[in-house]
């Protein structure tokens, strides 16, 4: 598979260096087409020309089809396009109006990168959506396309599910280049391969550590799953370093959230608090006796990252441990928070503390020092510092999961969420307080799109933050997919069983 896909990866490279002479409809096409095939990652440098040729014929006088694309590729590559350009296609009431199926589709991806005050935006989406609704069933070739796009627009989409469910449309599709076809189909195989192999090593490293550390009778078992998550923010095969690490810190975090929400008591989750700040073997001693092998192993596994991150030259290795004592810190404030029966007064206040531990800053943070030189010693200190991009991330985790999971947590009567916190703040029922959160989680998207058009920090990082963010989007879609996991085993299968033919 490797051998063929070498050969089409330089055939497709001419042809995108060839790209100059195609009009711009087709370069805008052939972006759009490799990227939801999942093979643009190949391509990073080629297609950053294109894009760069997009952006000088951006004041081209275009239709509202090629304008659609134009706008939805040029933000979501992080280049500064006004809503302005919509405006020339306003009818005599100031309405937006198409009823080609093809239109309306680019026009609603297009939207969804909106930013506060687009007001062009904002009724483009109203005005797609519901007509998209409306025409869906009635929709053929296109209506798988349509029906996912309803579900999850296309900038938040995982970019592996996206590979895997468009490789099967366009393959339907009549005008589809063959050699591209095959390309993604065993780009997608290999992937799949990789990530099996990445399981096999991560399985026997949770096994070992379940077992020593003893905590199944608490914890939840989920290696596949949290792979996946961290899959969803680092897919390329040259990242696999990263997706490894990441899921044996996280799984360590997951154990940790487990232990504080359901297991441990107050004082003595301080006290493993306390042990883990001193990161010292001899602190195992003030740990209670059950968790002093789960002490151990926390201390042995960051410890061996830490020296196969300095085996790399990585110069921040001695970041990890911080992070992760950070995580337990965070945990340890809710079960606070949970124990004087504290009610936050606005949903804003509650953010402050639980925001945190939703861990976004901790996965991004320990993502750029999974990536080597590609990070700086200042873009992980400014990741740190949860700004604007980085907390709208947090938010969009820390809502999608409380809006999945209130009931849950409130039978086991953990702390608040923010879903009583809203209702109590507005006066509404948990309903329309689902319903306010929601319009946060879009608000938080919006400051995710603003913030990768201004952010100078390299398209490289900003993309793993918009990354964990679709991630989030899609674990708590419709459940909490963490946790109830066999709602998301047919997405799994699909990504780690089922060969594309």
């Amino acid at each position: 598979m490797k051998d063929k896909v070498k050969i089409m990866k330089e055939e497709v490279k001419k042809m995108l260096l060839d790209a100059d002479s195609f009009d711009l409809s087709d370069n805008l096409d052939c972006i759009d087409t490799l990227e939801r095939l999942g093979l643009d990652y190949h391509y990073t440098k080629e297609i950053d020309k294109l894009m760069c040729n997009v952006f000088e014929a951006r004041d081209q006088d275009l239709d509202l089809l090629t304008t659609s694309y134009l706008f939805y590729l040029l933000r979501k590559h992080g280049y500064h396009i006004s809503s302005d350009v919509f405006l020339k296609f306003r009818d005599d009431k100031g309405n937006i109006v198409t009823d080609e199926s093809k239109c309306l589709l680019r026009m609603y991806e297009a939207a969804h990168l909106r930013v506060k005050g687009e007001e062009v935006l904002d009724n483009i989406l109203i005005f797609t959506k519901s007509q998209l609704q409306y025409i869906v069933d009635d929709l053929e070739p296109q209506m798988k396309e349509v029906k996912y796009a309803l579900e999850t627009p296309l900038f938040r989409r995982l970019k592996r599910v996206q590979a895997s469910q468009y490789i099967s449309i366009y393959e339907k599709n009549t005008t589809h280049n063959n050699m591209l076809l095959e390309f993604s189909k065993l780009d997608f195989n290999i992937l799949l391969t990789l990530y099996c192999e990445e399981l096999k090593d991560l399985t026997l490293w949770w096994k070992e550590f379940q077992t020593q550390a003893n905590t199944s009778i608490y914890a939840r078992d989920r290696t596949v799953e949290m792979h996946f998550w961290m899959m969803g923010v680092f897919f390329e095969p040259q990242y696999s370093y990263s997706r490894k690490m990441l899921t044996q810190l996280f799984m360590i975090v997951s154990v940790l959230d487990d232990l504080y929400d359901n297991h441990c008591t107050t004082e003595e989750g301080n006290v493993f608090a306390a042990a883990l700040q001193r990161w010292d073997e001899e602190a195992v001693e003030q740990c209670p006796t059950y968790l002093r092998t789960l002490y151990i192993n926390v201390l042995t596994t960051v410890k061996a990252i830490e020296e196969g991150l300095n085996l790399q030259n990585n110069k921040h290795a001695k970041l990890v441990k911080g992070l992760i004592i950070d995580m337990a810190k965070c945990y340890n404030a809710e079960t606070e928070w949970r124990d004087k029966k504290y009610v936050p007064a606005t949903v804003d206040e509650h953010l402050k503390i639980s925001a945190r531990s939703s861990a976004c800053m901790h996965i991004v943070s320990l993502g750029f020092i999974s990536m080597g030189d590609v990070a700086t010693s200042e873009a992980i200190e400014w990741a740190s510092t949860y700004p604007k991009i980085i907390l709208a991330v947090c938010v969009i985790g820390r809502l999608a999961n409380d809006i999945m999971s209130y009931k849950r947590e409130e039978a086991s009567k953990n702390m608040v969420s923010t879903v009583q916190t809203c209702a109590k703040e507005y006066g509404t029922t948990i309903e329309q307080a689902i319903e306010k959160l929601r319009e946060l989680i879009e608000e938080a998207w919006m400051d995710i799109t603003e913030e990768g058009m201004r952010q100078p920090q390299p398209k490289a990082l900003l993309e793993r933050v918009a990354n964990l963010a679709s991630t989030m989007d899609f674990v708590y879609k419709d459940v909490d997919g963490y946790t109830d996991s066999r709602s998301i085993k047919g997405i799994l299968d699909s990504l780690y069983v089922d060969l594309i033919n």
